[in-house]
């Protein structure tokens, strides 16, 4: 088990098995020191188990939650491209969508559940860039999506 799993494991979180892709893309793309993810929604073994808007039908404390399962699906997908998450040397930028009911401008604090995950997992390596957007409507209705982009350390 690699660092970062053993982190993710203190943390009661295991990686799960990388989600099957709803179209024609693949869950994550490797370019030179870099890795792409698509986004990711907080599928738990295969099935999003909250659906709805943010600041209607999904509170702003279970959107967070739901964050960090996408960025822990996230993560999957990354470890599905190079092996090994100990090869993160950092994560340049997430990118949190947050479907959101019309008067809803809490997508940062939403954004952050992925935020905070990746720092508790890789420490300084976690710092990054970010987008938090609010969107009208996501896949499967899903309340949140985020996308991660990493830098590979050279080995």
């Amino acid at each position: 088990m690699s660092g970062v799993e053993e982190k993710l494991a203190g943390l009661g979180l295991k990686l799960p098995e990388v989600a099957a892709p709803l179209a024609s893309y693949v869950p994550a793309v490797r370019t030179g020191s870099y890795v792409y993810t698509s986004g990711q929604l907080p599928l738990v073994e295969g099935t999003l188990g909250v659906i709805g808007k943010v600041g209607a039908e999904v509170t702003p404390e279970e959107a967070k939650e739901l964050a960090r399962i996408c960025a822990l699906n996230a993560l999957a997908a990354v470890k599905s491209v190079v092996g090994d998450l100990d090869k993160i040397a950092r994560v340049v930028k997430v990118v949190g969508f947050v479907a959101s009911a019309p008067d809803f401008t809490g997508q940062p604090g939403v954004v952050n559940g992925a935020s905070e995950l990746v720092g508790e997992v890789l420490g300084d390596a976690g710092v990054h860039a970010r987008s938090a957007v609010g969107v009208a409507v996501l896949p499967l209705d899903a309340p949140v999506e985020v996308e991660i982009q990493v830098e590979i350390a050279n080995q």
